[in-house]
């Protein structure tokens, strides 16, 4: 298996200036990085952990360990709020319900990615493991489920009901999170 099989692409170009076109190009990157996962779950047991494993697993590794993070509170903690503020007034609670849903969700996916982490490192160090495949489906299917719903309702939603205000509001949020000065921007 070559090293272009495993991560090294770029992902779609957004910045926090657009945090809803952020938002979905970091899916896109998750969406990529699944895909890695499920195939070096194949490539460590045909391979065992040799340096294009190595390398796949410490980018998955990375990208799970930060980007991921600062993606679930860019939506726990700026994105939904707002939601949930622009329906003062009005009826919130299927609103409630869905971004509710959606945190558990961040929570499953949390505990599934520690699950996973062990064996990746393992492989990332050189050192035998094999990533247990129920393990990789159920990560890699509720992600893809995840993000399905924020794609096809919350991100739709959020661009309908959010003030250019709302959206500034979280960009700046999402570049504090990330330590990117206003000043820079």
């Amino acid at each position: 298996m070559s090293s272009t099989a495993f991560p090294g692409f770029s992902g779609p170009a957004a910045s926090t200036e657009a945090p809803l076109e952020m938002l979905a190009a970091c899916h896109v990157r998750i969406e990529r990085y699944c895909a890695t996962l499920s195939r070096l779950s194949g490539h460590a047991l045909e391979q065992g952990s040799d340096a294009d494993a190595q390398r796949a697993a410490a980018g998955i590794i990375r990208y799970f360990d930060t980007a991921a993070v600062l993606h679930h509170a860019d939506e726990e903690e700026d994105l939904f709020p707002a939601l949930l503020e622009s329906m003062a007034g009005s009826d919130a609670v299927c609103i409630r319900e869905l971004t509710s849903a959606l945190s558990a969700e961040h929570r499953l996916l949390e505990s599934a990615w520690r699950t996973l982490r062990a064996s990746l490192q393992r492989i990332a160090a050189g050192k035998p493991a094999l990533l247990p495949d129920a393990a990789v489906i159920t990560f890699t299917s509720t992600y893809a489920r995840h993000m399905r719903i924020e794609e096809d309702e919350v991100l739709p939603m959020a661009a309908r009901l959010l003030s250019d205000h709302d959206i500034d509001r979280i960009g700046r949020a999402m570049r504090k999170r990330r330590g990117i000065s206003d000043d820079l921007i």
